[in-house]
């Protein structure tokens, strides 16, 4: 197993880790005017979902899940809560009681009948409504409009040699997996999706992978 997919080890090596990633100052300067005209022009819709999170059962409004970033620095990153505050426990209980659902877990992180999702979680992750509080990483540049999946730390396991692309780039709101099927493709379809953008990097696609986000989120393909 190569040094990137040790959990011990989430840094890239010093003739990485020092580099400036992925597009530079011209992907993060799109990326800043993109989050701040997101976060005006989403405003009110911001604060109807924060009320109806807040209203469905009094918890709190946002949830920060500590998720690897760019050269393995950790950050926590902001999503509507969707799930119940003991969704660590339920999963844990539901795991060790449905064999076939720990199975699915091991091999996707993810559940399509995930029983810690609340009804409104289940509406806001149907149209990917549970991503907008990611406007603020995006402009702490913790993360990027596009790039890869944000993923936990035991996941980098999954990904041995092709890690160093995920850690060249800040992970993205969208990208090629968002729009490529989500959770209807493999996970290895997913890390090679995350390579691919990191090798043929271009502001030409960010835009297309922008705009095929829109249809992708009306759909609703692959999103549970």
């Amino acid at each position: 197993m190569s040094d990137f997919a040790k959990l011990g080890s989430l840094t890239m090596p010093a003739t990485h880790a020092d580099l400036p990633p992925i597009g530079g100052v011209m992907k993060r300067g799109f990326d800043i005017f993109g989050a701040l005209c997101g976060l005006v022009a989403l405003s009110p819709l911001f604060l109807l979902v924060a009320a109806l999170v807040k209203l469905h059962d009094g918890g709190s409004i946002f949830y920060g899940h500590r998720r690897i970033g760019r050269g393995g620095t950790p950050f926590h990153c902001l999503k509507f809560r969707t799930m119940v505050p003991d969704g660590d426990t339920v999963l844990t209980l539901f795991l060790h009681a449905n064999p076939e659902a720990r199975a699915e877990w091991e091999e996707t992180r993810k559940l399509k009948n995930d029983p810690r999702v609340t009804r409104v979680g289940q509406v806001l992750r149907k149209l990917s409504l549970d991503e907008l509080p990611q406007l603020i990483n995006i402009l702490r540049g913790e993360m990027s409009i596009v790039g890869p999946r944000p993923v936990v730390r035991d996941e980098l396991d999954m990904y041995g040699n092709s890690a160093i692309y995920y850690f060249k780039s800040r992970p993205g709101l969208t990208g090629l997996w968002q729009v490529s099927g989500r959770n209807d493709v493999s996970y290895d379809a997913r890390i090679a999706f995350d390579q691919r953008y990191v090798e043929n990097w271009s502001i030409g696609q960010d835009l297309r992978i922008i705009m095929k986000t829109i249809p992708a989120v009306y759909a609703a393909r692959g999103s549970y």
